[in-house]
């Protein structure tokens, strides 16, 4: 009898630990599937917190230099359809179709990034059949976040090869309109800086 019940209480508490060992686990890969603050803080700082008006109470849309009217740290505006509401719509134009994105707060703004980042960071797992760390990952989302996601990157990083990685992400989407842009290219080397290194560089 009491070595039945020693049975029963050694199982109840192996089970217990396979729990346990188990919930961090889940823990563990939920934060490796979420964006650290440093890979926020480099969005944030790429990104800025679009303002089209500085005389009005709240943040306003703003073209961004791809043409493209957005609100907040980067949150692109889009019509019903879900087509990019770009500059051949005028500043009043876009207040008729989104006045909702009119004076929104700072705490809005952080909202809307929470809610981006979800998105882009189902992209980058959605095309990844490799392990990655924590800050390539967060380097990933920024890309992705700010292009929309690439298949030749995802396929570069899914063959490992980092000098191909490399040089692609230093030489691709740094143009706006076919011009050249020196925030687009401070960005892919703040990118590929802490890809590569884990490390946030912003100069």
């Amino acid at each position: 009898m009491v070595l039945r019940e020693v049975k029963r209480l050694t199982n109840i508490f192996k089970y217990n630990i396979i729990n346990l060992k188990n919930f961090y686990k889940f823990k563990d890969y939920m934060n490796k599937n979420k964006t650290s603050q440093k890979g926020i803080d480099l969005i944030k700082h790429f990104e800025g917190l679009h303002d089209g008006d500085l005389h009005t109470v709240g943040l306003q849309p703003k073209l961004c230099p791809a043409g493209i009217w957005t609100v907040g740290y980067g949150r692109a505006l889009r019509d019903d359809s879900g087509e990019f509401l770009t500059s051949k719509f005028s500043y009043d134009s876009i207040r008729f179709l989104r006045p909702e994105m009119f004076n929104i707060t700072i705490d809005q703004a952080e909202e809307f990034l929470r809610e981006d980042l979800i998105k882009f960071e189902k992209i980058v797992l959605s095309k990844l059949n490799v392990s990655l760390k924590q800050h390539e990952f967060d380097a990933l989302v920024s890309h992705t976040y700010n292009t929309g996601g690439s298949s030749n990157l995802f396929k570069l990083v899914n063959e490992k090869n980092k000098k191909k990685i490399k040089d692609w992400w230093l030489s691709t989407y740094i143009t706006a309109n076919k011009v050249k842009l020196k925030g687009l290219v401070k960005r892919r080397n703040a990118e590929w800086e802490l890809f590569d290194k884990g490390i946030l560089k912003f100069n």
